[in-house]
C-alpha cells in the first residue's frame, strides 16, 4: 500500500470496509424513499461514487457523478462562478455549496454531495492545509450546508480521500435520515 506503515495500512483497510457497509446502506435505505444520488467530486477524483456504484443494485439509486478536478471543469460541468473560485478559491465552502446545487440542478437526484479539498502530499499553504476538505450537502426542500473536514495532514492521500468517501457516505445517510423524518407543523400534536 505504497510504502505505509502497517497501522496506517490497517487504519485504510478499517476506512475502506466502512464505507462498503455504507454504501451497502444507501443501497438499501434510498430506494424506499424514492430518492437518487448524485455526486460532485474534486479531491476525491470519483471515489465516492465509485464506492455507491461498486455495490449491486446501486442503479436503483446512483444518478451521476461528476468528477470536476480542475476549476474549468467545476464552472463547464456544475455552474460554479468564476468570481466565486476568483473570491474563495476551489477549496471553500462557497465552492462546495457551489459544486453540491450544480450536481442536484443538473441531475435527477434528491441528494447530492460534494467534495473539494487539498489531499497532499503537496499543495497545501498555512490557510488551507493538507487534510482540509469542504464537502457540500444537499436534499429535499433545498436544505444545503457546507461543512468543514480536516484531517491529519501527516496522513497519507490514500488516507485523506478514504476518509473523505467514508465522511460523505456518512452524510449522505444521516441528510436521507433528516428528510425521511415527518415534518411537525404548527399546532400539530
Amino acid at each position: 500500500m505504497s510504502g505505509e506503515p502497517q497501522g496506517d495500512t490497517a487504519m485504510l483497510e478499517a476506512m475502506r470496509a466502512d464505507s462498503r457497509r455504507l454504501a451497502q446502506q444507501i443501497i438499501d435505505t434510498f430506494p424506499g424513499l424514492g430518492a437518487m444520488v448524485a455526486t460532485a467530486e474534486s479531491c476525491t477524483g470519483g471515489l465516492i461514487a465509485g464506492a455507491i456504484t461498486d455495490i449491486a443494485g446501486s442503479s436503483t439509486v446512483f444518478d451521476r457523478g461528476f468528477v470536476t478536478y480542475s476549476n474549468e471543469a467545476k464552472q463547464d460541468m456544475l455552474g460554479v462562478r468564476e468570481t466565486t473560485l476568483a473570491a474563495f478559491g476551489a477549496v471553500s465552502a462557497q465552492v462546495a455549496t457551489e459544486m453540491v446545487l450544480g450536481a442536484r440542478r443538473r441531475s435527477r437526484a434528491e441528494f447530492a454531495v460534494s467534495v473539494t479539498g487539498v489531499a497532499g502530499p503537496g499543495g497545501g499553504s498555512p490557510h488551507k492545509p493538507v487534510g482540509l476538505v469542504w464537502m457540500g450537502l444537499s436534499g429535499p426542500d433545498d436544505l444545503t450546508s457546507a461543512v468543514e473536514l480536516r484531517w491529519d495532514p501527516a496522513w497519507s492521500r490514500d488516507m485523506i480521500r478514504a476518509a473523505t468517501v467514508r465522511a460523505a457516505l456518512e452524510a449522505l445517510i444521516g441528510r436521507a435520515a433528516l428528510g425521511s423524518q415527518p415534518q411537525e407543523t404548527p399546532g400539530s400534536p
